[in-house]
């Protein structure tokens, strides 16, 4: 029975410094290079800037739950007021929207606060117990003193050698591959 190889999931190199992780991400950027991801221990702006990440539908898709929310409050105020049982208590019009507004706006923060976490898990693929780079042993670092560059397999100017003279022409402590 032999061992079966594990599928090569891309290559990672380490950096002592955010300089030179940094630096890394304009090369590969300028390289060719698409799928490529950085891992910091801590926020770095430029960072995010140099892997031009696109922004986030999370702004929109809390919009969209807050609007569901006005307006799912309201009518269905209305229409518990005004159609299904609907009282005249001291004269007052079966639609009067001033009752309303209290219950319409928690409406609209419920469904926006629903909204955004949902749709954070979703865009962010979560839960995802299990990523690939913790199968670098080195990887444990990210979060106290290292800055790591993943490039992907899967990326289409990527080849095994060629990449990892790359990544090691950038100054990087170590090159390891990650398997899927």
């Amino acid at each position: 029975m032999s061992a079966r190889r594990a599928a090569l999931y891309g290559l990672m190199a380490e950096f002592a410094a955010p300089d030179g992780l940094i630096h890394a991400v304009h090369a590969a950027r300028e390289a060719g290079y698409r799928r490529v991801e950085a891992y910091t221990p801590y926020p770095i702006e430029e960072v995010s800037e140099a892997l031009a990440l696109r922004h986030s539908r999370v702004p929109l898709i809390v919009l969209v739950g807050g609007l569901i929310g006005l307006s799912g409050g309201y009518l269905l105020q209305y229409w518990i007021n005004v159609w299904a049982f609907p009282m005249n208590v001291g004269g007052r019009p079966m639609h009067s929207w001033p009752a309303f507004i209290v219950p319409t706006f928690e409406m609209t923060i419920l469904f926006a606060a629903l909204f955004a976490v949902l749709g954070m898990f979703a865009l962010n693929g979560l839960p995802h117990p299990y990523h690939p780079v913790f199968n670098v042993e080195r990887f444990a670092a990210a979060s106290r003193d290292s800055f790591f560059l993943v490039i992907e397999a899967i990326d289409p100017r990527f080849d095994r050698a060629a990449t990892a003279d790359f990544l090691r022409r950038l100054d990087a402590r170590e090159v390891a591959e990650i398997e899927s």
